[in-house]
């Protein structure tokens, strides 16, 4: 197989020296075609995109950069499948039996994926087979990482790039409906990037002032008015488990074992930028005792979902910092776990979550490519046994949605149906929590609904919500809030404070004591 890009000379990017396309785990070799189409240019974007490199990416190199030199590579021979970036018309002679345009906002070229940009908001993504009209997969990517113009264009075009495997490999497409937005007229883009400039800089201020993001858990006791029943967040008033404050905690998991009921969660020091799994217990009214690590690895680690199988307690937490997923066994509740092995391994995977459904075991999870977002691309893989091996879904990767992808707990059965908590970032990471019942799961098939959405407000003291999980009578989410750095070392002094009188009392006091009595 031949694939050809016909990309726009005249807006030649670094994403454009690809070579090859992974499909069907095989690297199919890309020629390039070049070609120059009429239509006016933003004016000035290569030194409004230098700027953005500047302030917004600490001089680093990205793939919306110009390509400043045009390699020419012979011919290959005459392409199987042709991919055209651009706004020109589809050549009559062409003899390709697939030949895909992808449009953004319902238009094609880089202009009108710019032009989505900058009217505050990433563009829908089609990749349509301009031979008969049909859309072969839709896509809303996620922003986390798309700092500025330069890093929107770039999110869209590595999330474009990552559609068009799965659509060549001719697996069965699950094609999302989703709403796309009307075109967007062109709009200068200086004004967005100054915009932008400055908002970064405002936002180092506040990193420097205040820890960012700083997620913290909320926990209650619901009995009947928990979440899945409502469908919202009332009911009885959450409470906040405290954190030292130069610590945040998220993800939180709870889980009764033998006996005992404790809160699993990431704990991320603020100072060092990496997690790892501690927990705390609860007693029936609250958390009792104090906080306790219990795993730590050299990379990051956070989402500690957990599972019992065969008598056992196995943890698998997020670890896209090791691109794997990793499956460690309690030896000792709560405090002592070890690895047992590799479920996947070379991938990145975050927040995986299994559930077992009609005598399989299917793991869930946000599926990642080394670029674009994290949280809008899922990926399915299915077992007969919760060590596998683990087999990719057919459709895989299933949708590309950032309202609908992420995993944010487990799954739930009501009423004899399977439910998923789905985190929805189209407003930002963590932005809100979804609730969706799953209407369709075997190995070749999936299909889900969206039946209610939460939002932070005055229920919730958090600014926003991203994880949902419960055992029993006690439920647990968690959100961010603002976090001053003076705060989190005015509690630091304090425990050192209360440590320093400890210590008194060790050495001084209790001696004292005992020679009086």
């Amino acid at each position: 197989m031949i694939i050809e890009f016909r990309c726009d000379r005249a807006q030649a990017r670094l994403w454009m020296r690809r070579e090859t396309l992974r499909v069907n785990d095989q690297d199919i070799p890309v020629q390039i075609a070049w070609t120059t189409t009429p239509g006016p240019r933003p004016a000035g974007l290569d030194m409004l995109f230098e700027l953005e490199r500047i302030v917004l990416r600490k001089g680093k190199a990205g793939e919306a950069d110009r390509l400043k030199t045009i390699a020419e590579r012979p011919r290959m021979g005459n392409p199987d499948v042709v991919v055209d970036f651009t706004t020109a018309a589809r050549d009559p002679n062409c003899s390709a039996g697939l030949y895909l345009r992808p449009r953004f906002n319902g238009q094609a070229g880089e202009a009108a994926a710019l032009a989505a940009i900058l009217a505050g908001d990433l563009p829908v993504i089609e990749i349509v087979n301009e031979l008969d009209g049909a859309v072969m997969d839709r896509g809303h990517p996620s922003a986390e990482i798309a700092a500025g113009l330069s890093g929107g264009l770039e999110t869209v075009m590595a999330r474009t790039l990552s559609m068009l495997p799965p659509i060549l490999s001719r697996a069965p497409r699950l094609v999302p409906q989703l709403a796309v937005p009307a075109a967007s007229a062109p709009r200068n883009p200086a004004p967005f990037v100054l915009r932008g400039v400055a908002t970064s800089i405002a936002k180092e201020i506040y990193r420097l002032c205040c820890y960012a993001p700083h997620w913290h858990v909320g926990w209650r006791y619901a009995d009947n008015a928990d979440v899945w029943r409502t469908g919202d967040l009332s009911g009885p008033a959450w409470n906040v488990l405290g954190d030292p404050g130069n610590h945040f905690y998220a993800d939180p998991v709870p889980v009764k074992w033998q006996g005992r009921t404790f809160v699993f969660f990431e704990d991320l020091d603020h100072r060092t930028g990496k997690g790892i799994i501690s927990t705390i217990e609860f007693d029936g009214k609250g958390p009792v005792g104090t906080v306790l690590p219990v795993l730590e690895e050299p990379w990051h680690l956070s989402y500690p979902f957990l599972i019992e199988n065969n008598g056992e307690l196995w943890m698998i937490p997020e670890s896209t910092a090791h691109r794997d997923v990793p499956i460690y066994k309690c030896v000792r509740f709560p405090d002592k776990w070890e690895r047992q092995g590799t479920l996947l391994s070379g991938l990145e995977l975050a927040d995986a979550t299994i559930t077992q459904h009609d005598g399989l075991y299917y793991m869930f999870g946000a599926w990642r490519d080394g670029t674009g977002g994290y949280s809008d691309t899922l990926a399915i893989y299915y077992a007969e046994q919760l060590f596998g091996p683990w087999r990719p879904h057919a459709s895989n990767p299933i949708l590309i949605d950032r309202a609908t992808t992420r995993p944010a707990g487990n799954f739930v059965t009501i009423n004899g149906k399977l439910w998923r908590p789905v985190q929805d970032c189209s407003n930002g990471y963590g932005a809100a929590l979804g609730l969706a019942e799953v209407l369709e799961l075997s190995p070749t098939t999936y299909r889900q609904a969206v039946r209610h959405l939460l939002k932070p407000g005055p229920l919730w003291t958090g600014r926003k919500l991203h994880t949902l999980n419960r055992c029993g009578r006690l439920e647990v989410i968690d959100g961010s809030r603002v976090q001053p750095k003076t705060t989190a070392l005015l509690n630091s002094l304090r425990s050192s404070d209360q440590s320093a009188q400890r210590e008194w009392q060790n050495t001084l006091a209790k001696p004292i004591a005992r020679r009086l009595h």
